[in-house]
């Protein structure tokens, strides 16, 4: 299959979700890109303008390809039923497991027999998701990281009823997009959630009990661990309503309270305030 694939499909055109589909048309593949409204739709094609342009300043050897061109290979629309002759899907919605489990419904119904079902989440495990399709073995779980189009590895999941084929055709179309993957198992969060998400909400109840400000718990993280980012400034760039919403999740499936919100995150939320997409998060952004 992915000698023979030609056409991807991407459900979900948020800040992942544009960055998935500007990796697979930058790999000279054709794209479907789907959402609700063509409002979204329009910003997603503004966002992989703007990313394809940079690129093409920092990188101009590595991005030889004009941008129209890549442009040129996603179609975007708002139907679904414009997925019925894709190769392969990657879905990218939020971070809701009932809206997720409808997708894959609707996914199974319209996509051909053979087509393979990724489900781009941060914590749904891939069991749950293969169980609302009549195919569970072509369900997958791909676990892009923001930016998508900076960031070379991927974690996959592999569910319980995920196929030998399944997976090896999937290592496959990341290598053709330039990127390595890391297998783990399947469960709550997988391994990158379950650990970071944790990390993420005890830098908040710091902040929130007053220890520190922001600034120095991530300067602690950036100076004292080597780490690139600090856990605010990373919470800021996934966007704060996806790590409620992750918390959320983690907190139905493994009951455990150790990943309870904290209130701080839950107010900011509920005030607007969602990281780099609202231009203030923990910190500001122009």
């Amino acid at each position: 299959m992915p000698g023979m694939l030609s056409t991807v499909g991407v459900v979900g055109a948020g800040t992942i979700g544009a960055g998935v589909a500007e990796s697979f048309a930058a790999a000279g593949l054709k794209v479907v890109l789907i959402d609700v409204g063509l409002a979204q739709l329009e910003n997603a094609l503004h966002r992989i303008r703007n990313s394809l342009r940079a690129m093409r300043l920092t990188n101009p050897t590595d991005t030889p390809e004009n941008v129209g061109d890549v442009l040129g290979r996603i179609h975007v629309t708002t139907n679904l039923s414009a997925l019925s002759s894709v190769d392969y899907v990657v879905e990218n919605v939020f971070e809701d497991r009932a809206l997720k489990l409808e997708i894959f419904g609707e996914l199974d119904r319209i996509c051909p027999a053979g087509c393979i079902l990724a489900v781009n989440t941060s914590a749904v495990p891939v069991a749950h998701v293969a169980a609302a399709t009549r195919r569970p073995e072509l369900v997958i779980g791909v676990h892009f990281m923001n930016p998508v189009a900076k960031k070379r590895t991927v974690e996959v999941i592999r569910g319980a009823l995920t196929g030998d084929d399944t997976l090896r055709q999937t290592l496959a179309v990341l290598e053709r997009i330039g990127k390595q993957a890391v297998v783990v198992g399947d469960g709550p969060g997988f391994v990158s959630n379950r650990v970071l998400m944790l990390t993420v909400n005890e830098s908040m109840r710091v902040v929130e009990d007053g220890v520190s400000d922001a600034h120095n718990v991530d300067k602690i993280f950036r100076e004292c661990f080597g780490h690139p980012m600090g856990p605010l400034e990373t919470a800021d760039l996934i966007g704060l309503d996806t790590i409620l919403a992750t918390l959320d999740v983690l907190v139905d499936l493994t009951h455990d309270q150790k990943f309870d919100a904290c209130p701080l995150l839950r107010t900011m939320v509920r005030d607007g305030y969602l990281g780099r997409k609202s231009g203030r998060g923990f910190f500001k952004y122009e």
